[in-house]
């Protein structure tokens, strides 16, 4: 009886020894998982903003003016309520002159956040010219200085997400859940090379450049 009991000792040792390193494995691809995903969702933010604030700031594409002939909120058809609330995609229609007088669209629209009084100039970077002079799939987007910053806020903010996707990429930790690696040890293991370095300069570089875009794009 007593070997019988040793031997199903042992075997539940082995049992609970092999479910902990597979629990322990599949936590480790957890972490690197979520860092991919942090990766991933930080370069995407990054580009966006960088690409939507070269045209705000009217680094790119073609500026000009939009005159404006309507208005209209338009809700997408799957929207929640609550997003109709929180969210006012607004559209306005008008012509479209570039200040240099060589592009002009007369079925120019462009997404705003409020609502505009018809003949109102408002000044737009064209970021796509229409396909013909009748055709109405010209871009824009409504620029300034506010706007701007506000999308470089963004691009810096994804920095935040790269350097937490490295640091999870390297070091196995997940910060969701119960992570294979604590934390600790995964900052440990960050120092001895130059992950942590790379680590604090990112989230150290996107958090002063957010704040500091969104600050300055209150005084414009």
């Amino acid at each position: 009886m007593a070997r019988k009991a040793q031997k199903a000792q042992k075997q539940g040792t082995r049992t609970n020894s092999f479910l902990t390193g597979l629990v322990s494995r599949a936590f480790g691809r957890l972490g690197r998982a979520g860092g991919l995903v942090f990766l991933a969702a930080g370069l995407a933010l990054s580009g966006w903003g960088a690409y939507e604030g070269a045209y705000a700031a009217g680094w790119a594409g073609t500026h000009g003016t939009l005159t404006v002939k309507e208005c209209e909120v338009s809700y997408p058809n799957n929207a929640s309520r609550s997003s109709r609330k929180n969210r006012r995609p607004i559209r306005c229609d008008g012509t479209f002159v570039s200040d240099n007088g060589k592009s002009q669209d007369a079925n120019a629209a462009v997404q705003v956040r409020h609502r505009y009084e018809p003949g109102t100039e408002l000044s737009v970077q064209q970021t796509d010219p229409p396909s013909t002079s009748a055709a109405a799939d010209g871009d824009y987007i409504q620029s300034g200085t506010d706007r701007a910053w506000r999308f470089f806020g963004a691009f810096f903010g994804g920095w935040v997400l790269t350097g937490l996707g490295v640091f999870c990429l390297a070091t196995g930790y997940a910060p969701f859940g119960h992570s294979r690696i604590s934390y600790n040890a995964a900052w440990e293991a960050s120092g001895r090379g130059v992950t942590r370095p790379a680590v604090i300069g990112m989230i150290g570089v996107g958090l002063v450049g957010a704040g500091v875009s969104f600050l300055v794009s209150y005084f414009f």
